[in-house]
Protein backbone atom coordinates (compact mmCIF):
# COMPACT_ATOMS: atom_id res chain seq x y z
CA UNK A 1 0.00 0.00 0.00
CA UNK A 2 1.31 3.46 -0.90
CA UNK A 3 0.64 6.35 1.48
CA UNK A 4 0.58 10.02 0.59
CA UNK A 5 2.86 11.69 3.09
CA UNK A 6 2.04 15.17 4.32
CA UNK A 7 3.09 17.62 7.01
CA UNK A 8 0.79 18.10 10.00
CA UNK A 9 1.66 21.21 12.02
CA UNK A 10 0.46 21.71 15.60
CA UNK A 11 0.81 25.02 17.43
CA UNK A 12 1.65 24.75 21.12
CA UNK A 13 -0.69 26.68 23.45
CA UNK A 14 -0.65 27.35 27.20
CA UNK A 15 -1.94 23.89 28.09
CA UNK A 16 0.71 22.13 25.99
CA UNK A 17 3.70 24.29 26.97
CA UNK A 18 6.12 23.52 29.77
CA UNK A 19 6.33 19.78 29.12
CA UNK A 20 8.92 17.59 27.47
CA UNK A 21 8.46 16.75 23.81
CA UNK A 22 8.25 13.01 24.47
CA UNK A 23 5.60 13.47 27.16
CA UNK A 24 3.52 15.64 24.86
CA UNK A 25 3.75 13.00 22.14
CA UNK A 26 2.79 10.19 24.52
CA UNK A 27 -0.49 12.05 25.11
CA UNK A 28 -1.08 13.21 21.54
CA UNK A 29 -0.11 9.90 19.92
CA UNK A 30 -2.03 8.02 22.58
CA UNK A 31 -2.23 4.78 20.55
CA UNK A 32 1.49 4.63 19.72
CA UNK A 33 3.91 2.37 21.62
CA UNK A 34 6.91 4.09 23.21
CA UNK A 35 9.24 2.64 20.58
CA UNK A 36 7.22 4.31 17.83
CA UNK A 37 7.22 7.65 19.65
CA UNK A 38 11.00 7.73 20.06
CA UNK A 39 11.48 6.58 16.48
CA UNK A 40 9.21 9.45 15.38
CA UNK A 41 11.29 11.95 17.38
CA UNK A 42 14.40 10.78 15.52
CA UNK A 43 12.89 10.63 12.03
CA UNK A 44 9.37 12.04 11.63
CA UNK A 45 9.00 15.06 13.90
CA UNK A 46 10.50 18.54 14.00
CA UNK A 47 9.95 21.50 16.30
CA UNK A 48 10.10 24.89 14.59
CA UNK A 49 11.60 23.15 11.56
CA UNK A 50 14.44 21.49 13.51
CA UNK A 51 15.12 18.08 15.01
CA UNK A 52 14.87 18.12 18.80
CA UNK A 53 15.81 15.77 21.61
CA UNK A 54 13.06 14.03 23.54
CA UNK A 55 13.71 16.25 26.60
CA UNK A 56 13.12 19.52 24.74
CA UNK A 57 10.69 21.67 26.77
CA UNK A 58 7.87 22.94 24.58
CA UNK A 59 7.09 26.67 24.69
CA UNK A 60 3.97 28.63 23.76
CA UNK A 61 4.09 29.35 20.01
CA UNK A 62 6.30 26.37 19.12
CA UNK A 63 5.20 24.44 16.05
CA UNK A 64 5.45 20.66 16.08
CA UNK A 65 5.54 19.19 12.56
CA UNK A 66 4.67 15.57 11.78
CA UNK A 67 6.18 14.10 8.59
CA UNK A 68 3.99 11.04 8.49
CA UNK A 69 1.17 9.57 6.43
CA UNK A 70 -2.26 10.96 7.16
CA UNK A 71 -3.62 7.46 7.73
CA UNK A 72 -0.94 6.54 10.28
CA UNK A 73 -1.20 9.83 12.15
CA UNK A 74 -4.97 9.42 12.40
CA UNK A 75 -4.54 5.87 13.69
CA UNK A 76 -1.89 6.77 16.28
CA UNK A 77 -3.74 9.83 17.60
CA UNK A 78 -7.33 8.57 17.51
CA UNK A 79 -9.12 9.30 20.77
CA UNK A 80 -10.83 6.37 22.42
CA UNK A 81 -14.54 7.05 22.90
CA UNK A 82 -15.82 6.97 26.46
CA UNK A 83 -19.32 7.09 27.86
CA UNK A 84 -20.48 9.80 30.18
CA UNK A 85 -20.31 9.10 33.89
CA UNK A 86 -23.18 9.97 36.23
CA UNK A 87 -22.17 12.77 38.58
CA UNK A 88 -21.81 11.65 42.21
CA UNK A 89 -19.53 14.34 43.67
CA UNK A 90 -20.36 17.71 45.21
CA UNK A 91 -18.31 20.89 44.80
CA UNK A 92 -16.33 22.21 47.77
CA UNK A 93 -14.64 25.12 45.94
CA UNK A 94 -14.18 26.26 42.34
CA UNK A 95 -12.59 29.13 40.45
CA UNK A 96 -11.20 29.52 36.93
CA UNK A 97 -8.01 27.56 37.75
CA UNK A 98 -8.89 24.85 40.28
CA UNK A 99 -11.82 22.82 41.52
CA UNK A 100 -12.05 20.91 44.82
CA UNK A 101 -14.75 18.24 45.05
CA UNK A 102 -16.09 15.87 47.68
CA UNK A 103 -15.59 12.23 46.70
CA UNK A 104 -18.28 9.88 48.00
CA UNK A 105 -17.76 6.43 49.47
CA UNK A 106 -17.13 3.60 46.99
CA UNK A 107 -16.00 5.75 44.04
CA UNK A 108 -12.51 5.40 42.52
CA UNK A 109 -10.46 8.57 42.07
CA UNK A 110 -9.00 7.18 38.81
CA UNK A 111 -10.11 4.29 36.64
CA UNK A 112 -8.49 0.87 36.93
CA UNK A 113 -8.47 -2.35 34.90
CA UNK A 114 -12.00 -3.14 36.10
CA UNK A 115 -13.61 0.31 36.01
CA UNK A 116 -12.66 2.56 33.11
CA UNK A 117 -15.74 4.78 32.86
CA UNK A 118 -17.42 5.63 36.14
CA UNK A 119 -14.73 7.20 38.32
CA UNK A 120 -14.24 10.64 39.85
CA UNK A 121 -11.76 11.94 37.25
CA UNK A 122 -14.21 11.22 34.42
CA UNK A 123 -17.10 12.73 36.33
CA UNK A 124 -15.23 15.99 36.94
CA UNK A 125 -14.09 16.19 33.30
CA UNK A 126 -17.70 15.69 32.13
CA UNK A 127 -18.83 18.45 34.49
CA UNK A 128 -16.19 20.86 33.13
CA UNK A 129 -17.19 20.00 29.54
CA UNK A 130 -20.84 20.73 30.32
CA UNK A 131 -19.87 23.98 32.03
CA UNK A 132 -17.74 25.06 29.06
CA UNK A 133 -14.51 25.24 31.04
CA UNK A 134 -12.89 22.39 29.10
CA UNK A 135 -13.23 21.50 25.41
CA UNK A 136 -11.49 18.21 24.56
CA UNK A 137 -11.77 18.91 20.82
CA UNK A 138 -9.49 21.91 21.17
CA UNK A 139 -6.94 20.26 23.47
CA UNK A 140 -4.09 18.22 22.00
CA UNK A 141 -2.68 16.67 25.14
CA UNK A 142 -4.23 18.22 28.27
CA UNK A 143 -7.03 16.79 30.39
CA UNK A 144 -8.05 18.20 33.83
CA UNK A 145 -6.79 15.82 36.50
CA UNK A 146 -6.64 15.32 40.28
CA UNK A 147 -3.47 16.10 42.25
CA UNK A 148 -4.32 13.94 45.27
CA UNK A 149 -5.76 10.44 45.36
CA UNK A 150 -8.12 8.83 47.85
CA UNK A 151 -8.80 5.12 48.21
CA UNK A 152 -12.14 3.89 46.91
CA UNK A 153 -13.63 3.71 50.42
CA UNK A 154 -12.12 6.95 51.74
CA UNK A 155 -14.35 10.01 51.38
CA UNK A 156 -13.52 13.70 51.17
CA UNK A 157 -11.68 16.43 49.28
CA UNK A 158 -9.96 15.78 45.95
CA UNK A 159 -8.28 18.73 44.25
CA UNK A 160 -8.14 19.17 40.44
CA UNK A 161 -6.24 21.50 38.13
CA UNK A 162 -8.55 22.90 35.43
CA UNK A 163 -5.69 23.97 33.13
CA UNK A 164 -2.13 22.81 32.58
CA UNK A 165 -0.46 25.63 34.50
CA UNK A 166 -2.61 25.20 37.60
CA UNK A 167 -2.20 21.41 37.43
CA UNK A 168 1.60 21.75 37.32
CA UNK A 169 1.57 24.26 40.19
CA UNK A 170 -0.68 22.11 42.36
CA UNK A 171 1.46 19.02 41.74
CA UNK A 172 4.54 21.03 42.71
CA UNK A 173 2.86 22.24 45.91
CA UNK A 174 1.87 18.68 46.82
CA UNK A 175 5.47 17.49 46.30
CA UNK A 176 6.98 20.40 48.24
CA UNK A 177 5.22 19.35 51.50
CA UNK A 178 4.02 22.25 53.57
CA UNK A 179 2.51 24.28 50.74
CA UNK A 180 -0.79 22.38 50.98
CA UNK A 181 -1.53 20.85 54.37
CA UNK A 182 -3.87 17.83 54.32
CA UNK A 183 -6.09 16.86 57.25
CA UNK A 184 -8.29 13.81 57.78
CA UNK A 185 -10.92 12.82 60.34
CA UNK A 186 -11.36 9.30 61.66
CA UNK A 187 -12.43 7.35 64.73
CA UNK A 188 -9.90 5.04 66.37
CA UNK A 189 -10.05 2.38 69.06
CA UNK A 190 -8.63 3.54 72.39
CA UNK A 191 -8.64 6.68 74.51
CA UNK A 192 -6.04 9.03 73.06
CA UNK A 193 -5.24 11.81 75.54
CA UNK A 194 -2.35 13.68 73.93
CA UNK A 195 -1.22 14.74 70.48
CA UNK A 196 1.04 12.33 68.59
CA UNK A 197 3.91 13.00 66.18
CA UNK A 198 4.58 9.74 64.36
CA UNK A 199 7.68 9.12 62.23
CA UNK A 200 8.49 5.72 60.73
CA UNK A 201 9.52 3.89 57.57
CA UNK A 202 7.25 1.64 55.53
CA UNK A 203 7.51 -0.85 52.70
CA UNK A 204 4.69 -1.97 50.44
CA UNK A 205 3.89 -5.44 49.18
CA UNK A 206 2.39 -4.55 45.80
CA UNK A 207 1.03 -8.01 45.10
CA UNK A 208 -0.96 -8.08 48.36
CA UNK A 209 -1.57 -4.29 48.40
CA UNK A 210 -0.52 -4.08 52.03
CA UNK A 211 2.21 -2.06 53.78
CA UNK A 212 4.29 -2.71 56.89
CA UNK A 213 6.49 -0.64 59.20
CA UNK A 214 10.24 -1.32 59.27
CA UNK A 215 12.99 -0.08 61.58
CA UNK A 216 15.42 2.65 60.58
CA UNK A 217 18.20 0.06 60.24
CA UNK A 218 16.03 -2.13 58.01
CA UNK A 219 15.10 0.93 55.96
CA UNK A 220 18.77 1.79 55.47
CA UNK A 221 19.42 -1.70 54.08
CA UNK A 222 16.37 -1.53 51.78
CA UNK A 223 17.29 1.82 50.25
CA UNK A 224 14.60 3.36 48.03
CA UNK A 225 12.15 0.52 48.76
CA UNK A 226 11.63 1.91 52.27
CA UNK A 227 9.69 5.18 52.40
CA UNK A 228 9.54 7.64 55.28
CA UNK A 229 6.19 8.46 56.91
CA UNK A 230 5.32 11.46 59.05
CA UNK A 231 1.92 11.99 60.68
CA UNK A 232 0.49 14.37 63.28
CA UNK A 233 -2.53 13.23 65.30
CA UNK A 234 -4.78 15.43 67.47
CA UNK A 235 -7.49 13.94 69.71
CA UNK A 236 -10.81 15.78 69.37
CA UNK A 237 -13.14 13.81 71.64
CA UNK A 238 -13.02 10.51 73.54
CA UNK A 239 -15.88 8.36 74.80
CA UNK A 240 -16.56 4.69 75.56
CA UNK A 241 -13.07 3.59 74.54
CA UNK A 242 -13.04 5.37 71.19
CA UNK A 243 -11.47 8.67 70.07
CA UNK A 244 -12.42 11.02 67.29
CA UNK A 245 -9.11 12.31 65.87
CA UNK A 246 -7.91 14.88 63.36
CA UNK A 247 -4.87 13.66 61.43
CA UNK A 248 -2.39 15.66 59.37
CA UNK A 249 -0.24 13.75 56.89
CA UNK A 250 3.08 15.35 55.99
CA UNK A 251 4.02 12.54 53.62
CA UNK A 252 1.37 10.87 51.46
CA UNK A 253 2.18 7.16 51.55
CA UNK A 254 -0.08 4.25 50.72
CA UNK A 255 -2.37 3.49 53.70
CA UNK A 256 -0.27 5.87 55.81
CA UNK A 257 -2.89 6.89 58.37
CA UNK A 258 -4.22 3.36 58.82
CA UNK A 259 -0.74 1.89 59.19
CA UNK A 260 0.57 4.61 61.50
CA UNK A 261 -2.47 4.55 63.79
CA UNK A 262 -2.32 0.76 64.04
CA UNK A 263 1.37 0.83 64.98
CA UNK A 264 0.69 3.54 67.57
CA UNK A 265 -1.93 1.31 69.21
CA UNK A 266 -5.01 3.23 68.01
CA UNK A 267 -6.32 1.34 64.97
CA UNK A 268 -8.89 2.94 62.67
CA UNK A 269 -12.29 1.33 63.15
CA UNK A 270 -13.46 -0.88 60.31
CA UNK A 271 -9.93 -1.24 58.91
CA UNK A 272 -9.71 -4.84 57.71
CA UNK A 273 -5.99 -4.75 56.82
CA UNK A 274 -4.48 -3.03 59.85
CA UNK A 275 -7.29 -2.79 62.39
CA UNK A 276 -8.51 -4.67 65.46
CA UNK A 277 -10.51 -7.81 64.59
CA UNK A 278 -12.92 -7.61 67.54
CA UNK A 279 -13.58 -3.90 66.98
CA UNK A 280 -14.21 -4.54 63.29
CA UNK A 281 -16.68 -7.32 64.11
CA UNK A 282 -18.51 -4.97 66.48
CA UNK A 283 -18.81 -2.02 64.06
CA UNK A 284 -19.76 -4.38 61.24
CA UNK A 285 -22.60 -5.83 63.31
CA UNK A 286 -23.78 -2.52 64.79
CA UNK A 287 -23.27 -0.11 61.86
CA UNK A 288 -22.69 -2.37 58.81
CA UNK A 289 -19.23 -0.76 58.56
CA UNK A 290 -16.94 -3.17 56.72
CA UNK A 291 -14.10 -0.85 55.68
CA UNK A 292 -12.02 1.96 57.18
CA UNK A 293 -13.85 5.05 58.44
CA UNK A 294 -11.65 7.77 56.98
CA UNK A 295 -12.52 11.21 55.60
CA UNK A 296 -10.25 13.74 53.85
CA UNK A 297 -11.56 16.70 55.80
CA UNK A 298 -9.54 19.83 55.15
CA UNK A 299 -6.92 21.48 52.93
CA UNK A 300 -4.89 24.52 54.02
CA UNK A 301 -3.06 26.52 51.34
CA UNK A 302 0.26 28.09 52.31
CA UNK A 303 1.93 29.49 49.20
CA UNK A 304 3.02 33.10 48.87
CA UNK A 305 4.47 32.95 45.35
CA UNK A 306 3.34 31.75 41.94
CA UNK A 307 0.16 32.00 39.88
CA UNK A 308 -1.95 30.38 42.61
CA UNK A 309 -0.68 32.62 45.42
CA UNK A 310 -4.19 34.08 45.70
CA UNK A 311 -5.06 30.83 47.52
CA UNK A 312 -2.54 31.57 50.30
CA UNK A 313 -4.26 31.33 53.67
CA UNK A 314 -7.44 29.73 52.31
CA UNK A 315 -8.87 26.71 54.13
CA UNK A 316 -11.20 24.30 52.30
CA UNK A 317 -13.34 22.08 54.51
CA UNK A 318 -15.43 19.12 53.41
CA UNK A 319 -18.34 18.31 55.71
CA UNK A 320 -18.33 14.82 57.18
CA UNK A 321 -20.73 12.43 55.42
CA UNK A 322 -23.95 11.49 57.16
CA UNK A 323 -22.72 7.88 57.49
CA UNK A 324 -19.68 9.09 59.45
CA UNK A 325 -21.97 11.24 61.62
CA UNK A 326 -24.29 8.29 62.25
CA UNK A 327 -21.43 6.05 63.42
CA UNK A 328 -20.04 8.86 65.57
CA UNK A 329 -23.40 9.32 67.30
CA UNK A 330 -23.77 5.59 67.85
CA UNK A 331 -20.29 5.09 69.35
CA UNK A 332 -20.33 8.17 71.51
CA UNK A 333 -23.91 7.45 72.70
CA UNK A 334 -25.11 10.97 72.25
CA UNK A 335 -28.57 11.99 71.20
CA UNK A 336 -29.31 11.54 67.51
CA UNK A 337 -29.27 15.25 66.74
CA UNK A 338 -25.64 15.78 67.73
CA UNK A 339 -23.25 16.43 64.86
CA UNK A 340 -19.50 16.83 64.72
CA UNK A 341 -18.75 20.52 64.40
CA UNK A 342 -16.10 21.99 62.08
CA UNK A 343 -12.81 22.10 63.95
Amino acid sequence: MVYNYFVKIIGINDNESGQRLDRFLRKYLNNAPLSRIYKSIRKDIKVNGKRCKEDYILQVGDEVSFYISEEELASLSKKKPRGRAKRQFSIVYEDEHIIAVSKPFGLLTHGDSFEKKNHLANQVVDYLIEKGDYNPRLEKSFTPAPVNRLDRNTTGIVLFGKNAQSLRELNKYIRDRGSIEKFYMTIVKGKLKEKLHLQDFMVKDREKNVASVVTEKQAARMGSKALSMETFVEPVESCNGYTLVKVQIVTGRTHQIRLHMSKAGYPVIGDIKYGDRKVNQFVSHKFSLNTQLLHAYELKFLMEDGPLSYMNGKVLTCELPEEFQRIYRGLFREKDGKRIQNR
